[in-house]
């Protein structure tokens, strides 16, 4: 016996806490355990519905830490497959939600769609889940500043490089993790040296071009950085896209350490500077700037 909500979750954000909030409420109610059904990977991936371009809020690992933090008991991740993907919501309910997961109550987000016959109204759906013998519970969309918070509207925003809004809609800082790989030096020689990042997920998203405010995580201490996120137009390496974290105060070697950026604001545009001087003069402005996102 369980309560539980059902979805990808991408993002973890404030709608979704809403749902899993619920969870919580009515398992404490009843005195049972709490739970997520989610799936891996994103539907999208297999089904090859614009896979090119598909980009995650969250890697599986995060989304299971915030699903805990958020007090959920129980996590489960079923693998989602072409075959899967056939299932009529019936089946889903009956297969995997009653008899592999035990599930007795299901909270469900104001749109939240079931099965391979998502033309059910969610009225209908609801009834399904009685004849399946789930009580369903239904969450009310969450909506601030006039707007209903959605993944997609989040990673429209971080493209933007609007990671302000975006933290606001996530009910945090948006996060890369990745570990430090070695950069050609140039930040050193202008006084400014970089930790260049190699993130771990390469389907997570990377906040639009620009110059950031972050705030940086590294062998369990917190640092103010400045990061750059483009192409490096000034030095001219090409099209591959970097992500260079200047961290304030801070020069050692961290070659091959774990690296968490937060996005506490955006800075400028990236530029190409006529020089490395006009370049390190700019860069101490950012610097300056870079103070008014941080406590």
């Amino acid at each position: 016996m369980s309560v539980a909500a059902t979805g990808f979750f991408d993002g973890v954000h404030l709608g979704h806490q809403k749902v899993l909030s619920a969870v919580c409420a009515k398992a404490r109610e009843l005195g049972t355990e709490s739970q997520v059904v989610t799936f891996w990977p994103h539907p999208r991936s297999v089904l090859q519905q614009e896979a090119y371009d598909l980009r995650l809020l969250t890697a599986l690992q995060e989304k299971e830490t915030l699903f805990s933090s958020l007090g959920i008991d129980k996590i489960t991740v079923l693998d989602f497959t072409k075959e899967f993907s056939k299932l009529t919501t019936e089946q889903f309910l009956r297969q995997y939600l009653v008899e592999k997961c035990g599930v007795t109550h299901l909270v469900l987000g104001y749109d939240h769609r079931i099965g391979h016959d998502q033309g059910e109204n969610q009225s209908q759906m609801m009834d399904t889940c009685r004849r399946c013998g789930i009580e369903p519970i239904r969450v009310d969309e969450l909506v601030m500043d006039g707007q209903t918070i959605s993944s997609t509207k989040i990673r429209r925003l971080l493209e933007e490089g609007n990671v302000i809004k975006a933290a606001d809609f996530l009910g945090r800082k948006y996060a890369l993790k990745g570990v430090v790989v070695r950069g050609n030096h140039l930040g050193r020689t202008i006084g400014f040296p970089t930790a260049n990042l190699g993130i771990y997920n390469p389907l997570k998203l990377v906040p639009g071009n620009g110059v950031y405010a972050v705030d940086v995580y590294l062998r369990r201490e917190k640092y103010k950085g400045i990061c750059n996120i483009g192409f490096r137009p000034t030095v001219n390496s090409g099209h591959h896209i970097s992500i260079e974290t200047h961290i304030l105060d801070f020069d050692e070697d961290i070659y091959g350490l774990d690296l968490i950026l937060e996005f506490a604001g955006r800075i400028r545009d990236e530029v190409k500077f006529p020089s490395f001087q006009a370049l390190k003069l700019q860069l101490e402005k950012d610097k300056a700037e870079s103070l008014k996102y941080f406590l």
